[in-house]
């Protein structure tokens, strides 16, 4: 969308890395996009480095905007650009400031997010916000869909802004209240780890937020599996002695694997194995009978 209405004269992302079961540099689609379409592609490994500023500084910049770029602009660098730097935050901020903001917000259960437009300064997404746009976050949405779509909704609200820049009437940037501010980290492997002694609630928000990427995992009957797919559901019965991380599912009724949980019980619909392809718990059960109890 950026491309259709004017091209910019560089795009910066970060080194290729390593990608695919051959480990072999791969370009981000970022840089693809812009090697497709003639645009000049910088990837300095830190904007702190001299060289790599003397060539930025070379563009004479009017305008730097960045996504989901990882890395913090040093000063040196936000002052550069005529109207400064932009940031397309995945969130309303001061709400999941950081790395995880689509995750954090699933996690957490919250009812809706968008898309902030803030002016960059020095701090972790600080700045005086610009604009914003909110979207309801769906019930059974992952965080790759969600971010897919928040990845639109970022396209159309750049375009708002680069359109009102244009005409100077640009809203005046409004200051975040730094009281109301939450932090989303950086989101390791383990932290998609299922704990079953927690609510099923929790750990199907959990399910959602870490797919596609680090993905949920457990423990099920001594087998660690990969979880995509999941729902709480309520856990009125359970047979004598039942303990958290039992295997509740029995024959002919259910749809899922259902795992008991510190409350409620968790219903798996789509899981992987070790070595294996993703499959549907009607597919696992078929596979394995004696799942179903």
């Amino acid at each position: 969308m950026l491309i259709e209405r004017q091209a910019p004269v560089a795009v910066l992302t970060q080194p290729d890395r390593p990608a695919g079961r051959g480990r072999k540099l791969s370009p981000s689609p970022v840089k693809q996009l812009a090697q497709d379409t003639g645009i000049t592609v910088m990837q300095p490994q830190s904007l702190k480095n001299p060289e790599a500023r003397r060539q930025l500084e070379s563009l004479a910049p009017d305008l730097l905007i960045t996504a989901a770029y990882g890395l913090l602009l040093p000063q040196a660098v936000l002052d550069l650009p005529t109207h400064g730097c932009w940031n397309l935050h995945a969130s309303l901020l001061p709400r999941w400031r950081g790395a995880s903001p689509i995750q954090q917000a699933i996690l957490a259960g919250d009812a809706e997010t968008g898309i902030s437009l803030m002016q960059m300064d020095a701090g972790l997404d600080t700045g005086d916000v610009l604009l914003t746009c909110a979207t309801a976050i769906d019930d059974d949405e992952n965080a790759g869909q969600l971010g897919e779509r928040l990845a639109q909704m970022a396209a159309r609200l750049l375009a708002k802004a680069l359109e009102q820049l244009e005409l100077d009437c640009l809203p005046e940037p409004i200051a975040q209240d730094d009281a109301r501010a939450s932090h989303a980290p950086l989101i390791r492997k383990t932290d998609a780890q299922l704990d079953w002694n927690q609510d099923a609630e929790l750990l199907a928000r959990q399910v959602r937020a870490y797919n596609p990427w680090p993905v949920a995992f457990g423990l099920i009957a001594d087998q660690t599996v990969r979880v995509f797919q999941a729902r709480p559901v309520p856990l009125d019965s359970a047979p004598a002695g039942t303990v958290p991380g039992d295997l509740l599912t029995d024959a002919g009724h259910r749809v899922g694997i259902q795992v008991a949980c510190g409350r409620g019980a968790l219903e798996i619909l789509e899981l992987q194995a070790a070595g294996r392809r993703r499959m549907s718990a009607r597919e696992w059960l078929n596979a394995k009978p004696q799942w179903r109890g």
